[in-house]
């Protein structure tokens, strides 16, 4: 075995595992393990068997290590602050295994010359001085962790008993309880869900129903449960109410199920009850339940997949209307349930501004009948805005303001009210509950959204991209790491961490973010992981002590004068902030190891000349003003570890040929302004290529040159996302043969070049892709090809300028997964579009924009039966709405812009403001000339 592995191995077997034990450093452990993986699979020259061997250790230690750091935060630990500074030593311990190793590889991959070349011995050599010098680096951290432990306290936690364990199990258990025992008045918010929960509780089916409230902790899952047991429990024959908890016992838990029957019946429990094993309980409680309509509640379930399989057999179901209800913080609980059951699911929101203030008057105003004084009404305000519509925080900071209604202490607190809320131990130990029952590559995952300003939109793609870079995504069989990182966020949402902010049509997250007392969450654990440091211009901008990812939210040109941390791996600078030259110019020297660059540089600022010394990078993504063009320098071709470039944000015009080297690009993202034929001699061998846009075909540039570099597209077999755009007719053919080789494209924008007005450019296109979900297209089209309805898996269609002039509907009508159609700016030209009856029944989103000479709009009876948003704009020949909308059951979105005076006259005749359409779809927004009438069902 080699030197490096072995010292690796047998430090965490020797050293790191005593500690753990301890509980000493349970939060420095998760994200030492991903390190010493990564060890194991970089390292050259180990036989497979050893590495077999060491990856099954390893696993091992992942399984404790897990386990511990559980236990440990359960204990609601607070270490002294010579105990914080030891942990701070073995992070930085564990930080330096990772830089040495890299160190390793880096020397590895850059002295790898050619058998028959004169310096392969002193290139060994060189290799060999290396090795012996991570070797001596890792034993002199051997002796820093050793150190550690010996000077640790000893501390035995052998044989505590549950509550020992978790403090915070008494806390809990009250929290739990104190739904049981509010006043009808004290609950604010919930009527509307409270009346869906209800109906489906007592009305519908007669078959076995499974509802289930999702939510983030401190939501008021329980509370609306609760709310609603009551008042549904006297129409059923039993009613039992069961907490379940992140840890339960399932014997114990049907026990008290089986006990509570008993009590309903006025029977005393079987003998021996307490020595049944599951099968008996099952049995017993099933037979309970036999001939009787019940309702169950399991308040607080963590695990989807042994809840649901322990529970499912012991409820009978003989179709007389028994309900099961389920809370939870994880979907996918609620949707574990459909293998045996029909399902329901509520996810809970937070409280509006208005619910906000109604509930914070209750509790810092209960004995003033509620009501806010003058004085404090603006600062009230603010104060809930903070709260982010989390009951828990409202309710906690209500009552920490109510023995104290000083204005001006209201205002420091205002001031200050994010650590206040941090530091309370009701919403610390929910959050940190949920943190805690994460894997470690998920807790990385969510630590990473605190990298971002509070209140931040992230786009999903681009955290995506970011933790594959950062080496948080495990490789899973038959999938691409970033389906597996999409499978992590989709994890992170269904948690009730991550919040959605917009949806793809499919209903994939477009972009997410946190809520505010999560963000303050991950902030304290960057304190205790050393995770990130964030600098921003009313913060500490010092770099003290470790540093491995560095979020800058100031436009200071000073940051790097007193902070020279080499061991940076990520580097972020969120617009609307950029990098100054005193941090560009010193990237390439103090940043070796950086994996991560996304930043936009400030307007004179160059991309340094050396980049390509930063051999460790995976992600670049940077940005400029885009009023002049940039130079990407030769070294480029040095990123040979480079996964995604985006290019997006500058005006590049020409490309080094180094970029050739770049053969683990993944994604390649360019703006406007470069041409395929400069990556004709290259592009083919980027066979690792899964985003490609948005490239153009350059009108004065050879013929055979276009056409050659359009055949290299076909070699891309991996590419899933192709951007082409000012294309010429006649180089359809080849469009069509190189693209059809592309058989996992599942996003495709094709444009035609803007100088072509009167002929038909994409009339010789003809694709097969039987994975295309996404197909936007700009330019002329005669008539709309029979090979867009034969796409089995689109999903959105987008047509531009297409200047179609028959009705085209006919041809999609019976698409069985098209959700989305745009006609946009004369991407139609006929006079009428006809929805007839069963047409388009997956159909969600309907946009028609300029659509000039458009006059009628019919929709049928069993037309558009899922349509939820229908936008219409600039179409000055429609005067009124589209006839039949009253039939469109599902509609959500009614948006109508830039209309005619003949429609408004017709609008304000059927009533205006007061037009039926209003009490229909629930959010309306039509702008007319000198009007505009906005309203809706729930506006």
């Amino acid at each position: 075995m080699c030197d490096p592995c072995a010292s690796v191995l047998s430090c965490a077997r020797e050293n790191l595992l005593p500690l753990a034990r301890k509980h000493l450093l349970p939060l420095a452990l998760d994200h030492l393990l991903p390190i010493l993986k990564e060890a194991v699979n970089m390292i050259r020259g180990v036989p497979n068997d050893e590495i077999a061997h060491m990856k099954h250790e390893l696993e091992t230690i992942e399984e404790f290590i897990h386990q511990a750091d559980k236990m440990a935060d359960a204990e609601e630990y607070n270490p002294s602050d010579g105990t914080r500074e030891k942990i701070k030593q073995l992070i930085e311990a564990s930080f330096r295994i990772q830089d040495v190793i890299d160190e390793y590889i880096n020397c590895v991959e850059q002295q790898l010359p050619d058998p028959g070349c004169a310096t392969v011995a002193s290139e060994y050599v060189k290799t060999k001085i290396l090795r012996l010098q991570i070797a001596h680096d890792i034993q002199i951290i051997k002796s820093r962790i050793t150190e550690i432990k010996d000077t640790s306290s000893e501390t035995n936690h052998e044989g505590s008993s549950s509550s020992a364990i978790n403090p915070n199990a008494t806390l809990l258990q009250n929290l739990r309880k104190a739904p049981f025992y509010l006043k009808e008045a004290d609950v604010v918010g919930f009527e509307k869900p409270r009346d869906k929960l209800i109906d489906w509780l007592v009305k519908g089916r007669d078959e076995l129903t499974v509802v289930s409230v999702v939510a983030m902790g401190g939501q008021g899952k329980t509370t609306l449960a609760k709310k609603v047991f009551d008042q549904v429990k006297g129409q059923f024959d039993y009613h039992v109410w069961i907490t379940v908890s992140q840890s339960y016992n399932i014997e114990e838990l049907l026990r008290e199920m089986l006990k509570e029957l008993c009590k309903q019946q006025n029977f005393s429990p079987p003998e021996m009850i307490h020595e049944m094993n599951k099968e008996l309980l099952v049995e017993k409680v099933r037979n309970y339940l036999q001939e009787k309509r019940y309702v169950v509640v399991f308040d607080d379930v963590w695990n989807n997949s042994p809840f649901w399989a322990d529970i499912k057999f012991a409820m009978s179901d003989k179709q007389k209307g028994c309900r099961i209800l389920i809370t939870t913080r994880i979907m996918d609980v609620a949707t574990s349930c459909r293998e045996s059951s029909f399902v329901e699911i509520h996810e809970l929101k937070g409280l509006d501004d208005e619910q906000s203030l109604k509930l914070f008057n209750k509790k810092a105003f209960y004995d003033l009948e509620e009501c806010c004084p003058d004085n404090l009404i603006d600062i009230s305000s603010k104060i809930v805005k903070k709260c982010g519509g989390l009951p828990l925080a409202i309710v906690v900071t209500g009552g920490l303001l109510c023995k104290n209604r000083n204005a001006i202490e209201w205002y420091k607190f205002n001031d200050n009210i994010k650590p206040k809320l941090k530091k309370d131990s009701v919403i610390n130990t929910f959050l940190v509950l949920s943190y805690h029952d994460l894997s470690y590559n998920l807790k990385s995952c969510l630590l990473y959204f605190g990298i971002y300003p509070e209140d931040w939109e992230v786009y999903s793609t681009r955290l995506i991209r970011q933790w594959i870079a950062e080496g948080f995504v495990k490789e899973e069989e038959g999938m691409t790491l970033e389906e597996v990182a999409e499978g992590y966020l989709t994890e992170l949402i269904h948690r009730s961490l991550v919040q959605v902010v917009s949806i793809k049509i499919d209903g994939r997250a477009k972009s997410c973010r946190v809520h505010d007392l999560v963000h303050d969450m991950i902030l304290k654990k960057f304190e205790d992981l050393s995770f990130c440091k964030n600098i921003s211009e009313d913060g500490q901008s010092a770099l003290n002590g470790i540093v491995r990812r560095l979020s800058i939210t100031t436009n200071l040109d000073n940051l790097m004068e007193s902070n020279e941390s080499s061991q940076v791996r990520s580097l972020l600078v969120p617009n609307p902030y950029t990098l100054h030259e005193s941090v560009v110019r010193k990237i390439t020297t103090k940043f070796k190891l950086l994996k991560v660059f996304d930043a936009e540089l400030a307007r004179g600022i160059e991309v340094p000349e050396d980049l390509g010394s930063l051999n460790h990078l995976k992600y670049f993504s940077i940005m400029k003003p885009y009023d002049y063009e940039t130079v990407l320098p030769k070294s480029i071709g040095m990123l040979e570890n480079l996964e995604t470039l985006d290019l997006t944000g500058i005006a590049v015009y020409h490309l080094p040929k180094e970029i050739c080297k770049l053969r683990k690009l993944r994604h390649f993202l360019v703006g406007r302004s470069l041409s395929l034929v400069q990556l004709k001699d290259c592009i083919g061998g980027m066979t690792s290529l899964q985003t490609l846009r948005m490239l153009y075909l350059k009108q004065d540039e050879s013929e055979d040159d276009i056409v050659e570099a359009i055949k290299e597209l076909g070699k891309l077999k991996q590419l899933k996302e192709l951007g082409l755009r000012s294309l010429d007719r006649k180089f359809m053919s080849v469009i069509s043969s190189s693209i059809n080789k592309l058989q996992q494209m599942e996003k495709l924008t094709l444009v035609e070049y803007l100088g072509y007005k009167d002929y038909y450019t994409f009339d010789d296109l003809n694709l097969n892709l039987p994975k295309l979900r996404y197909f936007a297209l700009k330019g002329n089209l005669e008539k709309l090809p029979n090979w867009i309805s034969k796409l089995p898996n689109l999903v959105s269609l987008k047509l531009n300028s297409s200047r179609l002039r028959e009705d085209s509907m006919k041809l999609l009508k019976s698409m069985p997964n098209l959700m989305s159609i745009s006609f946009l700016l004369d991407a139609y030209l006929g006079k009428t579009l006809h929805f007839q009856n069963e047409w388009f029944k997956n159909l969600k989103e309907l946009r028609l924009e300029y659509v000039k000479y458009l006059k009628d709009i019919l929709i049928d009876h069993g037309a558009l039966p899922s349509l939820e948003k229908l936008s219409i704009s600039e179409a000055p020949e429609l005067k009124t709405l589209p006839t039949g909308i009253q039939r469109l059951k599902k509609l959500e979105y009614l948006t109508i812009r830039f209309m005619s005076e003949k429609f408004t006259q017709n609008f304000l005749l059927n009533g205006g403001q007061d037009h039926w359409i209003f009490k229909q779809v629930p959010f309306v927004r039509i702008y007319c000339p000198n009007a505009a009438f906005i309203g809706g069902s729930r506006s």
